[in-house]
């Protein structure tokens, strides 16, 4: 990268921690918008367009002052005006036809070295005046051109200046406070992404054969990149982009069919009897009868287990859907067939409570199933690692300490990960690489919506367990003021002397005086003292140790405790059925996916249960107003997420339902909450606004590895060069991805 003209070692070493490393990286960087000449107004015209309220004009009207609009000017000056918590930051921007000012308030240090007199920026927000003064507040801005003379200034930014006098549009990019600092902000990417595409953009490759670029009618690739950075028009843009989405889309599906394509191939698996007594003696002492779902899924897992090839099964199924009594008649197979199985988790507190959940299953059968966690006594670790290396472990439930070096199992035969998203890539690698191609079951509580199952998940075979046991009843959500808990008091104490048992979920652990959350550990203490006196509290959080964690939990399940009042740490794995109150406080601070695990902890039994949302006075009255409308006619307003949330939760208990929701809320990038490695992060696609160009770039790309599995046609020797030289680590780890 630093031999880019533009780019020298400094810059090259902030841009690679944004993942641009090459100069394709480079190219892809595509704009977050566009200034069309067109959009911009003078500053004269803004203030026609602004009227000041009280003036005769009322809001809502044409010109209400809340309509944001952009303005191209000149820095003319810039200071800070007062000072501590009080100070702002203010600067005067002009043009030819008047004169307006920013202003900022907070990161006063960081603003006033932001900014030269003499420089452009083009200004979007919403007008306001401050007396006579007109006014943007914290506006978007973009950099247009550097004061003249200065020495950023190489003729690229008159280029631009004159453009937008003589038509097109003009890119503004993403950048980040490290990346304005040396020059790459949206002016300064405008530069060097100009310069680049002049040195080597007709030399990008044309991966895409020719069949499909003639029968989608894209343009040439190379022309797709100057199209997307540096547009003429709308029409030329949207072609652009259409372009690079499809070859983003189609070059990770290409890479799923080979996998995919690959694993039917292979033959070095295990083919195990799927004729368990042990299984079918668990089955037959349940208290409850399998759903058609289980019994369907465990179908397809036992033609799997039969196969001569590893499995590689992701079984979905929505809280309580029972995943776990599937995962164990599947384990309880590969013990019969003389093999170890392993059951991974997240968490220590979820490796506990799914550890205690199969020994209590597997009580009255003759199995050895050990438990083998990071805080564990050194004794007891030794114990545990010499049972695995023995083979006389033959399930064995833990968290990442499963794949440390010291673990090594004596037949590997079955491996199960639960909630398989909040691993990396690489440590499933590694507890799968202590068998010799173990079957693989992942399973997730967390419905993943089709668009994105297809791109993180395409390679694989899905199994979803779409059906709720028959004596659940749906729990009943409800959403209510923060300001009139003494309702939910009494309901909760009445449910209490029902014989029920409720939760109380904060989302910190310890009272913050930045943030106006409530803590569990201070409410806890009213709660017991003022609010509960008479009932019996505990306390749950992850910074317990394990064996404090343990025995809350026990005398919850024992009914020793009435109520307890947790963080998020009981968000999955705690299985009490006696619960019928999930109270959540602070609800609005949760993320939808998160609210739904939560509400699944009660339901969990033959009675009624009950969800509380306790939010904030006013985004509890318009989540209720939302949750009438329906999703169609719900708000994307970025103040209004908070309150689609709610709405949510409380129209609909379908997972797969609440999924898209939140995918379509937080995006791709953020719907796990973390980044995975090894799961693509498209530069310039959406999986979500992008659906229908992602179901055509799969279906050619699967059709292409049919026809030509090992890429040897004349047609796609770009396609099988390309892959072999940029995506082999890629490819290494999309294999137990």
């Amino acid at each position: 990268m630093q031999f880019v003209k533009g780019i020298g070692p400094r810059k090259s070493e902030i841009l690679e921690k944004y993942g641009i490393r090459t100069v394709h990286d480079l190219l892809l960087h595509v704009p977050r918008r566009y200034l069309d000449r067109t959009s911009i107004v003078s500053i004269a015209e803004l203030r026609a367009l602004s009227p000041r309220w009280g003036d005769g004009e009322e809001p809502g009207r044409q010109g209400d002052v809340r309509r944001e609009h952009t303005v191209l000017g000149e820095v003319r000056s810039f200071r800070t005006l007062g000072g501590g918590a009080k100070a702002r930051f203010v600067l005067v921007l002009a043009d030819a036809t008047g004169s307006l000012q920013c202003v900022w308030f907070g990161g006063v240090h960081y603003w006033k070295t932001m900014f030269s007199v003499g420089e452009t920026l083009a200004v979007s927000g919403q007008p306001s005046y401050f007396g006579s003064v007109l006014q943007f507040i914290h506006p978007d801005l973009d950099r247009i051109a550097p004061a003249s003379g200065s020495a950023d200034n190489d003729g690229a930014s008159e280029q631009w200046m004159q453009k937008l006098h003589t038509g097109g549009l003009v890119p503004l990019y993403p950048s980040g406070q490290d990346l304005a600092r040396v020059g790459l902000d949206s002016a300064g990417f405008r530069r060097v992404i100009s310069s680049t595409l002049h040195t080597f953009g007709d030399s990008a490759p044309e991966l895409l054969p020719a069949s499909i670029i003639t029968s989608h009618s894209f343009v040439p690739y190379k022309d797709a990149l100057k199209s997307v950075h540096f547009p003429q028009n709308r029409g030329e843009l949207e072609d652009g982009l259409r372009r690079l989405k499809y070859e983003e889309f189609f070059l990770f599906q290409l890479k799923l069919a080979l996998k995919r394509r690959q694993a039917k191939a292979e033959t070095g698996g295990i083919s195990f009897s799927i004729k368990s007594p042990l299984a079918r003696r668990l089955a037959e002492s349940l208290p409850f009868s399998l759903t058609g779902a289980q019994k369907r899924v465990i179908k397809e897992i036992s033609a799997d287990m039969q196969s001569a090839r590893p499995m590689n099964r992701l079984v979905q199924g929505d809280v309580g859907s029972g995943k776990t009594i599937v995962a164990l008649l599947s384990m309880l197979v590969a013990v019969e067939n003389g093999y170890q199985a392993a059951f991974m988790a997240p968490t220590e507190l979820l490796a506990e409570q799914h550890f205690g959940t199969l020994a209590r299953l597997l009580k009255d059968l003759p199995l050895n199933i050990r438990l083998l966690v990071g805080a564990q006594k050194s004794s007891v670790r030794r114990d545990v690692l010499e049972d695995v290396r023995s083979g006389g472990a033959q399930i064995v439930v833990g968290t990442h300490a499963l794949f440390e070096k010291d673990v090594l199992f004596a037949k590997l035969g079955f491996v199960v990960i639960d909630e398989q998203h909040r691993f990396g890539v690489m440590q499933r690698a590694e507890l799968r690489s202590k068998g010799t191609n173990p079957d693989v079951m992942v399973m997730t509580a967390t419905p993943i919506p089709r668009t994105l199952s297809l791109t993180l998940y395409g390679d694989l075979d899905v199994s979803v367990i779409d059906e709720m046991p028959k004596n659940r009843k749906p729990i009943k959500t409800v959403l209510q003021s923060d300001a009139g808990t003494d309702d939910v008091v009494e309901f909760v104490r009445a449910e209490v002397g029902r014989g029920r048992q409720a939760y109380f979920v904060y989302p910190l652990i310890e009272e913050s005086e930045k943030l106006d959350l409530k803590a569990a550990t201070v409410h806890f203490r009213h709660l017991q003292d003022k609010v509960f006196p008479d009932l019996r509290l505990g306390l749950l959080h992850g910074r317990l140790a394990r064996d404090e964690r343990e025995e809350i939990m026990r005398r919850f399940k024992e009914r020793e405790i009435d109520i307890l009042v947790a963080t998020t740490v009981i968000e999955v794995g705690i299985d009490v059925p006696n619960a019928s109150v999930m109270v959540i406080e602070n609800a609005e601070r949760f993320g939808l996916a998160q609210l739904h695990q939560l509400r699944g902890r009660v339901g969990r039994g033959n009675e009624q249960s009950f969800c509380i949302l306790l939010a904030k006075a006013w985004i509890a009255r318009n989540a209720v107003r939302a949750a009438k409308k329906g999703p169609e006619q719900l708000s994307m307003d970025q103040q209004r997420v908070a309150e689609e949330r709610l709405a949510t939760m409380v129209r609909t208990t379908d997972g797969f339902e609440i999924a898209e929701v939140d995918l379509r809320l937080r995006g791709p990038g953020d719907f796990f909450g973390t980044r995975q490695s090894g799961l693509p992060e498209f530069r310039v696609a959406d999986v979500v606004a992008d659906a229908d160009l992602l179901q055509e770039a799969r279906g050619d790309a699967f059709a292409l590895v049919e026809e030509d599995p090992r890429l040897q046609n004349h047609q796609h020797e770009q396609l099988a060069r390309h892959l072999r030289s940029r995506e082999a680590e890629e490819m290494m780890l999309m294999d137990v991805g």
